[in-house]
């Protein structure tokens, strides 16, 4: 070695010493270990006009937006500090409500977070070596946090809303290097068997595809890279020759129930969730693929838990897609912070998330 590279790495190895853990993490882009939290839950709801006779509702009727935010901050801090102590990275926070924007402040609920809480937030997590990505779901099944904006879909107002919501996003985050836009689910079947729906907007074709650049582009000048759900391109492959490469897609494939992690002996109905990991490594998009330990209603029905689904998705994605391509994992529960048995559902989901991405672990499960 000569004496230059010889300063060269002894340089390099006391600046990496010396780096804070969390800027270790941060540009380990292939190594992302992330957990979504819920600070909002209205995601699951129809927006209510607020001048509507509640009267008229069923006692507990489902797909009521909360007014109250459910998030408990002792129980959001127990989460996060179990993600430091499993040595998870990533924290995706599902913002909806939760959040007082700037430009909309009418969209917040009792209990939002303020901009200041939400940097302070950031700044304690990333001292303990977790990265803070936020999330809005611009999804037409997902979006009752916009209140009235739920209902002015694909307007020039709905635009500049979400044009200016996610300009907050990126202030108040620091400009973070990605931005969730949600974007799962939106189809007529889902939104007439949800339950909870009123009204029923969904978009397709080249409209569904005019917003959803809109979004990526919106993030991408704001300084942040676009991450999506996956699932419109099970039923439109085609969308991936002209989706830019720029997003980050997440797939996600639950229920062991719907045929299996074996894409050859799968032959059921959701046998294109599972190609679509594969269709996505054709294509060449980067992948955080995502798991859960939230059991579906196949699943719920055969009295068999989700907690194997994570450690088996992660050794079907580190044998099949390309390792440039692979760039870490998202876990989640799809429960609110607010009880102490809903915490303790996602302390699991977090300890489960850890035991995957242990290679002696996931190296011995079976597929």
């Amino acid at each position: 070695m000569t004496r230059k590279n010889f300063i060269k790495t002894t340089l390099f190895t006391g600046l990496s010493s010396a780096m804070p853990r969390s800027l270790g993490a941060a540009n380990d882009s292939h190594n992302i270990k992330a957990m979504l939290l819920h600070l909002g839950f209205n995601m699951w709801c129809d927006y209510l006009p607020e001048d509507m006779d509640q009267s008229v509702l069923r006692h507990g009727d489902i797909g009521t937006p909360d007014t109250v935010l459910r998030t408990r901050d002792e129980f959001w801090r127990k989460a996060t500090d179990r993600m430091a102590e499993r040595g998870l990275n990533m924290l995706v926070i599902d913002l909806g409500e939760g959040l007082v924007f700037p430009s909309h402040p009418e969209l917040a609920i009792k209990g939002s977070w303020t901009a200041d809480k939400m940097r302070a937030e950031v700044t304690r997590l990333r001292k303990v070596g977790i990265e803070s990505i936020p999330k809005l779901n611009f999804s037409t099944h997902h979006n009752g946090w916009m209140k009235h904006y739920h209902h002015m879909v694909s307007s020039p107002a709905y635009y500049r809303f979400c044009e200016e919501v996610i300009r907050d996003v990126a202030e108040i985050f620091g400009r973070p290097r990605f931005f969730h836009i949600g974007c799962d689910e939106e189809n007529v079947w889902n939104l007439a068997n949800d339950g909870y729906h009123r009204s029923i907007v969904a978009r397709t074709k080249e409209l569904w595809e005019h917003d959803f650049l809109h979004l990526v582009r919106t993030c991408e000048r704001n300084g942040m890279r676009p991450w999506a759900w996956s699932d419109y391109s099970w039923d439109h492959t085609d969308f991936l020759q002209r989706c830019p490469k720029s997003v980050i897609m997440s797939n996600w494939f639950y229920d062991e129930s719907n045929g299996g992690f074996d894409l050859a002996k799968n032959n059921t109905v959701c046998r294109k969730r599972l190609k679509n990991f594969y269709d996505l490594a054709k294509a060449g998009f980067d992948q955080i693929p995502c798991g859960t330990n939230w059991a579906g209603y196949m699943r719920e029905e055969l009295k068999i838990g989700a907690d194997d689904v994570i450690g088996k998705l992660v050794k079907l994605c580190r044998r099949d897609i390309p390792p440039i391509h692979l760039k870490g994992f998202l876990m989640t529960s799809w429960r609110a912070l607010d009880t102490p048995e809903n915490l303790a559902f996602n302390l699991k989901a977090i300890d489960l998330m850890s035991t995957a991405l242990t290679p002696q672990d996931a190296s011995s499960i079976r597929l």
